[in-house]
């Protein structure tokens, strides 16, 4: 496993497939939105949903200022839509089914080593990794995003 990406890191490019099995350039956004990339164990769990729907309330808030949402789990595009539809999430959901991304990203996983880790990333519009926050708690992932997108501004 590669070391973790640190504050003050640069984001490592990537690809990968979104919610419709379309190709997704992270360097489409670089330069351009200030990134909160989260990763989260799977679609539709209750820590999960919870996170994704704190993220799609404040979504309006985030587009406001300039920022883009960014889930990242192993689920593939159909789990990624039902997740979607289900709860409205107005966000991107990257599919990271060979788990390449938490390997560039050196996301751990928890709980023994059984549930992919929940980790999220703020990114400046320079592309520098402002915040880590990595905590099996969604809860507590939610406040403190939004306070470090706002001060970024």
């Amino acid at each position: 496993m590669q070391e973790s990406l640190k504050v003050g890191d640069n984001l490592p490019l990537f690809v990968a497939k979104d919610q419709n099995g379309d190709e997704f350039r992270i360097e489409s956004l670089i330069g351009k939105k200030v990134l909160v990339i989260y990763f989260y164990p799977k679609d539709d769990t209750p820590g999960c949903t919870k996170q994704a729907c704190f993220l799609r309330d404040h979504y309006e808030e985030f587009k406001e200022i300039g920022a883009e949402v960014i889930g990242i789990s192993a689920d593939g595009a159909a789990s990624h839509r039902k997740f979607i539809h289900k709860y409205d999430l107005p966000f991107i959901l990257l599919s990271d089914a060979d788990k390449k991304l938490r390997k560039i990203f050196g996301v751990k996983n928890n709980f023994l080593g059984l549930i992919p880790g929940r980790v999220t990333y703020i990114v400046d519009l320079n592309g520098v990794v402002q915040m880590v926050f990595e905590d099996s708690n969604a809860e507590n992932h939610l406040e403190l995003t939004v306070e470090k997108v706002k001060s970024l501004m």
